[in-house]
C-alpha cells in the first residue's frame, strides 16, 4: 500500500535485568517525513535505534519495515534492505580519504568484490559516484583530505555522505547535531530538510531547535514509554511533556 508506513514498530519491549529500556514502544515513520524521537538522557532512545538497527534483540514486538518484518534479520540484512544508520560517534575510517570513505560505502552497495583485484581508486565508476554524494552534502572540496583531518562538523557530513551512499530508504539519525557549533547545526538543519522527500528520517535528537524546525512529527521517550507523539505544536503544549523533559511545571 502506497500510504503504509516505510517503518512500523509495535509493541517493542527490551530489559536489562529490572530495567525496561524499552516499554512497549509503538510508533511509525511514514514517506517523505522526518520523525523525531525525543527524551531526556536514559529514556532509553539509543536502546531503541539499536533494536531497529539489528545491533540489539528485542525480547518482544514487531519491526516492519517496507511491509516485511525485519526482526529476525541481522544488521547487514536490514542495512541491504534499505536501513541507513549514523551514529552518535563517528564512523569514519580517519585514515583513508573522505573519497575513499565514501567509495568503500558505494563499492558495498554494487557488491563488487571482486574489485580489489584492480586498484579501487583508479575505478571511475566508484569516484564518480562518490563524488556525486560528496558533492551533494557540500564536501566535494574536500574530497582529498583525510578524514582525521575533518573539523567535527564536517566528519558528521562524511558520515551523512556514506549512509547515503548506500541508498537508504530510510535513515536512522543518532544525533547528528551531537558537537556541532551553531553554523553547523544550522547547514545541517538546512540538508536535512531538504532531504526528508527522498528518504525519510527516523531523527534522534538534543538539539531542540533543530527537532522543532525539522520534525513532522515527535515522539517523547520517557522511561522506555511513548509517553506523546504528535506535530510540533501539539508537543509543545503538551503539559506531562513540559513536565518531564522539557523543563516547565504543567
Amino acid at each position: 500500500m502506497a500510504d503504509a508506513p516505510v517503518l512500523d514498530l509495535k509493541g517493542l519491549r527490551k530489559s536489562f535485568g529490572a530495567l525496561k529500556a524499552t516499554d512497549d514502544v509503538t510508533l511509525d515513520v511514514r514517506h517523505g517525513e522526518i520523525h523525531a524521537l525525543i527524551g531526556p538522557n536514559g529514556a532509553g532512545k539509543s536502546t531503541l535505534i539499536h533494536q531497529i538497527a539489528g545491533s540489539l534483540s528485542s525480547d518482544a514486538g514487531e519491526i516492519r519495515f517496507l511491509g516485511e518484518d525485519i526482526g529476525a534479520l541481522s544488521v547487514a540484512q536490514r542495512a541491504r534492505k534499505g536501513l541507513g544508520r549514523t551514529f552518535q560517534v563517528s564512523s569514519v575510517a580517519p585514515e583513508f580519504s573522505a573519497l575513499r570513505n565514501v567509495m568503500l560505502s558505494v563499492q558495498s552497495v554494487e557488491g563488487s568484490s571482486f574489485r580489489f583485484l584492480k586498484p579501487v581508486m583508479r575505478d571511475r565508476g566508484l569516484t564518480e559516484a562518490a563524488l556525486a554524494v560528496l558533492e551533494r552534502v557540500g564536501l566535494a572540496d574536500r574530497a582529498g583530505i583525510a578524514a582525521a583531518e575533518l573539523s567535527h562538523g564536517e566528519r558528521r557530513q562524511l558520515e551523512m555522505a556514506m549512509a547515503l551512499a548506500l541508498r537508504p530508504k530510510l535513515l536512522l539519525l543518532d544525533e547528528p547535531m551531537a558537537g556541532m557549533g551553531p553554523e553547523g547545526s544550522k547547514r545541517l538543519t538546512a540538508f536535512l530538510d531538504g532531504l526528508r522527500q527522498a528518504v525519510p528520517i527516523l531523527l534522534v535528537e538534543h538539539d531542540m531547535e533543530a527537532v522543532f524546525s525539522l520534525a513532522d512529527r515527535i515522539s517523547v521517550l520517557v522511561y522506555g514509554r511513548i509517553i506523546a507523539t504528535g506535530a510540533v505544536d501539539a508537543i509543545r503544549a503538551d503539559a506531562a511533556v513540559r513536565e518531564a523533559y522539557l523543563g516547565e511545571e504543567a
